[in-house]
This record gives C-alpha cells, structure tokens and sequence, in this order.
C-alpha cells in the first residue's frame, strides 16, 4: 500500500499517525519513515484497511484493540557503549583494562 493510500485510510478511521502509533504500541518515528519510501509494510496496510472499514461500519475498533495485549516492539539500534547495539567487552592490554592505562 502506498503511504498517501495508508493515509487515507487512517483519516476513514479517525486516527491520525501518532495515534495510530499508540494503538499497535509502536513508535510514531517508526510509522512515519515509511513515507520517505512511499509504502508501507503489508501488516500496517491490513490493519489500516481494516480500521478504515470499522469506522465507516460503526464498530469501535478502539475498544477490539484495548482487548489485546500488544507487546511493544523493542527499539533497535545501539545506545552509549555499543557497536551494532550488542555490548563491547573491555579491550584489555597486557593484562591491564584500557582505561587503566596511562594516557599519552
């Protein structure tokens, strides 16, 4: 689905991006870089279609949503202290730990 489609979608619904963010528990950022593409993943299009037909139908997709226990999706990347968000070991030399060593 092309993201102007994805958004027209979420307008039949209601809800607007960082909304729609919320109810899937996912971040807003992650949602709104697929417009940098165009497209969108299937399994958004499914459930923004789906959305989309609730609401014209009068079925408040916001209480079905509540009822499911959505795992939030863990960020990805790496943070302070990380390569490739996997935790460096200590670089040792001679025995002694970098950060122990005299600086030059």
């Amino acid at each position: 689905m092309y993201y102007d489609e994805f958004q027209r979608q979420l307008g039949k619904a209601g809800v607007t991006i960082r909304e729609f963010a919320t109810l899937i528990k996912m971040n807003s950022n992650s949602v709104t870089n697929y417009a940098k593409s165009g497209e969108v993943p299937s399994h958004l299009a499914v459930i923004a279609a789906l959305l989309g037909e609730m609401a014209e139908r009068k079925i408040d997709f916001r209480d079905v949503l509540s009822k499911i226990e959505i795992e939030p999706k863990k960020p990805r990347g790496g943070g302070t202290g990380r390569f490739g968000g996997i935790k460096q070991d200590d670089l040792f030399i001679d025995g002694k730990k970098e950060t122990d060593l005299p600086k030059e």
